[in-house]
């Protein structure tokens, strides 16, 4: 019995790790996509409410799909108000603050310090929960900040007067994003974790509805086509398809091991970006994130 289990595991955990690695990839071709959307003349906010829209239908239909209603029954009041919550904070208010930094930094840097998170959650969990700091902690909070800073420092105060406004959007995502982690942790199991990621981000998509019909006099209908398809890009390989890979990645392998192999994210951002946006690859770029990767892996090795 044991030697037809044995291959089982294995073939799963690979399965795992494919599938965490797709999304990533996934994930990271976002900011891409966003760049790219940006040269036809947008703005952050006719940017995201499109990648709302299209990816609207597929959410819907992940609901129809993936809801349990025996969970459904065990949900409380007090539940659905923690989900608004934390949809509002990780995929609208997160989202919005991410694409507005991206009008200022590139697609490399933006990655880097969006996967500062994990340490984030570290240092919000030792003031907010009490939580002490293990020293392997420390060293990749140390890690972590020391690339990031070296990764930045050939752009400081060179490319654009708004670099450090952009770099400071983008860890207020990155610090918005930690609060909806920490807080989705009790949640998931209330809903089930793709009916909770499809619900949180329903809910973005409503706030974000509205802050565009509120703030914006931009027509979102009369962009070049190609605009278009970038959207429905964004909305497949960048949000819906990576969220289901993801989750599935983390049911076969966990999410410590999830973390260790989405440190794939910040490299094929880098890549992506130097292939379709000729963002160039600096040496302290590479240094920077090699620093990072180390930090968070640190962060996800076991003990002992």
């Amino acid at each position: 019995m044991s030697v037809v289990q044995t291959p089982t595991r294995f073939g799963q955990t690979w399965l795992g790790v494919v599938l965490v690695a797709a999304g990533a990839v996934g994930f990271a071709s976002k900011a891409v996509l966003a760049k790219l959307m940006y040269r036809y003349g947008l703005e952050a906010m006719p940017v995201l409410t499109l990648r709302m829209f299209f990816s609207l239908p597929f959410f819907l239909i992940l609901i129809y799909w993936y809801s349990d209603n025996a969970k459904l029954r065990t949900v409380q009041k007090k539940d659905i108000l923690w989900l608004v919550v934390l949809g509002f904070s990780g995929y609208y208010l997160s989202s919005l603050l991410d694409f507005i930094g991206l009008q200022y930094i590139s697609a490399g840097l933006e990655r880097l310090i969006l996967f500062t998170y994990p340490t984030i959650i570290i240092l919000a969990s030792a003031i907010f929960l009490k939580k002490p700091i293990q020293n392997r902690q420390i060293y990749a909070l140390l890690l972590t900040y020391l690339g990031i800073f070296l990764a930045m420092r050939e752009d400081i105060g060179i490319k654009n007067e708004n670099f450090l406004l952009g770099a400071l959007f983008v860890f207020g995502s990155a610090c918005t994003y930690s609060f909806f982690l920490m807080g989705s942790e009790r949640i998931i199991p209330k809903f089930g974790s793709i009916t909770y990621s499809a619900w949180a981000m329903l809910i973005a998509t409503f706030f974000m509805f509205l802050h565009y019909l509120i703030a914006s006099r931009v027509d979102l209908w009369h962009f070049p086509s190609e605009v278009y398809g970038l959207s429905l890009l964004m909305a497949l390989i960048a949000t819906v398809i990576p969220i289901v890979l993801t989750v599935e990645g983390i049911r076969l392998l966990g999410a410590g091991n999830m973390a260790i192999v989405g440190n794939i994210g910040p490299i094929s951002t880098i890549l992506l970006a130097y292939i379709f946006l000729n963002e160039p690859i600096t040496l302290w770029q590479i240094v920077g994130t090699g620093f990072v990767l180390a930090g968070i892996g640190l962060i996800g090795a076991k003990k002992g």
